[in-house]
């Protein structure tokens, strides 16, 4: 059985308050005035604008051509626009923290819930291979809730620096910044609506993880010709499935695709599943190749690590294959309102944009394209890491460019946020896997997934 370390205890709190240190520090920074902004601004103009006064002449010529122009038409002054301008870098730079703690929050909490739909699969399919591994499972999975309902707080506190549809003038006929768009979506896109469905999701997934770890646990205990406890697993399994799935795309709208509310994908769900199942089966393959480098779960062996890797392998080219799709059907079609997502992705974010292909596809896929790697456990940790990294930024990029802009970076805010939130998933989760024995000897698989080899 496994005893949650001292050590480990001390690194996870200590991950938690640096973090939590970094994060306020870089919050009380991003607090910067118009002022501020302005002077910022014309400083990056005075970095990235022509050399000598040749290019001086020409910029105040240009300005001075806009003055007219704008004023003859009765429109903005150069003065005013720049004002505006200065105003909304102002509000970039201070949705920075937020967003960076979103983006972590999400992250480890899609962990969670990428492995609890992975263990709902294995039981509604009764596979044979995966029992030994189901305590690492249910430990993981044991940071959903608190996880969720932090993504959820952290949604509501943000308000409309994540959220640009929770501004209240966005909906009003009377206001300088109504959009008719995001008033015509404000039967779904209200706090109340948003909050209420949250719960729904949370309570549902929560409510299933509950039960079934119950039963497992119970199976354990009953007599050795008692599979009562395991037929209600497969039963819940497969109702949490069908649940899931429509849940999981659900909150894909919600909390991620309404960060931007003019843009929609019908293969955003998908999309988003992909990203979290893979990352659930990560974390599985990383915790047991742990835990079996400290002589516990000697029962795993190199065909289940094998098996792991494989769902790495074929899911990261199942995410890949939904990218691709996204992007190529979005980018042919070239329709102003969709394209302009993808085009400020490769404008202003080229780096994390084609990085996390790398990283979620071509690294993965010639790593772990050999059967013989997929045996080796430092072979898949290197993979596992790049993976998580990759979906980490995968994340990043599809909450960012719509509430910082090209105001990104990964830095102080982005850095801090992971290391609250990995301090606490390794918390509770090492806490969880010490709570009940590692294999779970009632499960009336175990002797065929003990003695499983491929």
């Amino acid at each position: 059985m496994y005893t949650l370390s001292n050590r480990l205890k001390i690194f996870s709190v200590a991950l938690m308050l640096l973090g939590a240190l970094g994060w306020f520090y870089s919050y009380s920074a991003s607090h910067v005035s118009l002022d501020e902004v302005k002077t910022m601004l014309a400083e990056e103009a005075s970095h990235s604008g022509g050399h000598g006064e040749v290019a001086d002449t020409h910029a105040l010529a240009e300005e001075s051509h806009a003055a007219t122009d704008s004023h003859e038409s009765g429109g903005l002054t150069a003065e005013a626009h720049d004002d505006e301008h200065a105003e909304h870098v102002m509000h970039q730079i201070h949705n920075r923290p937020y967003s960076a703690l979103y983006v972590a929050a999400f992250f480890f909490m899609m962990i969670a819930l990428g492995a609890l739909a992975f263990y709902g699969i294995q039981y509604a399919s009764q596979a044979g291979w995966s029992p030994v591994l189901f305590r690492v499972m249910e430990a993981i999975t044991y940071y959903l809730l608190p996880g969720a309902l932090i993504v959820l707080a952290i949604a509501l506190w943000g308000d409309d620096h994540i959220f640009v549809w929770m501004n209240p003038d966005m909906v009003n006929p009377e206001s300088a910044d109504y959009d008719a768009l995001v008033a015509n979506k404000s039967g779904w896109l209200n706090k109340s609506a948003f909050t209420i469905r949250a719960l729904i999701y949370i309570a549902g997934w929560c409510a299933y993880r509950y039960f079934s770890r119950k039963f497992s646990l119970a199976q354990d205990n009953a007599d050795i010709n008692d599979n009562r406890n395991f037929k209600k697993n497969f039963r819940i399994s497969a109702a949490f499935l069908v649940f899931y799935i429509y849940t999981e795309s659900m909150m894909s709208w919600d909390w991620i695709m309404s960060v931007d509310p003019h843009w929609f994908s019908t293969l955003f769900g998908w999309y988003v599943f992909a990203s979290m199942f893979v990352s659930g089966i990560t974390v599985i393959a990383l915790i047991t190749i742990y835990l079996k480098s400290k002589g516990l779960m000697e029962f795993v062996n190199d065909s289940h690590m094998h098996d792991l890797a494989k769902f790495m392998f074929a899911i990261s080219i199942f995410w890949a294959y939904l990218w691709f799709s996204q992007f190529m059907l979005i980018w042919y079609a070239n329709i102003p309102e969709e394209v302009t997502y993808f085009v400020t992705r490769i404008e202003d974010y080229k780096l994390p944009f084609f990085g996390m292909l790398v990283m979620n596809f071509i690294f993965p896929f010639l790593v772990l394209m050999n059967s013989d790697y997929k045996r080796i456990p430092w072979f898949i940790v290197m993979a596992g890491i790049v993976i998580l990294i990759g979906h980490y930024v995968d994340v990043f990029n599809m909450i960012m460019p719509a509430t910082v802009g090209d105001r990104w970076s990964i830095g102080l805010p982005e850095l801090s946020a992971v290391a609250l939130f990995l301090g606490l998933f390794l918390l509770l989760v090492f806490y969880a896997l010490s709570k009940a024995p590692l294999l779970p000897k009632g499960n009336p698989f175990i002797k065929e997934s003990e003695h499983f080899h491929y």
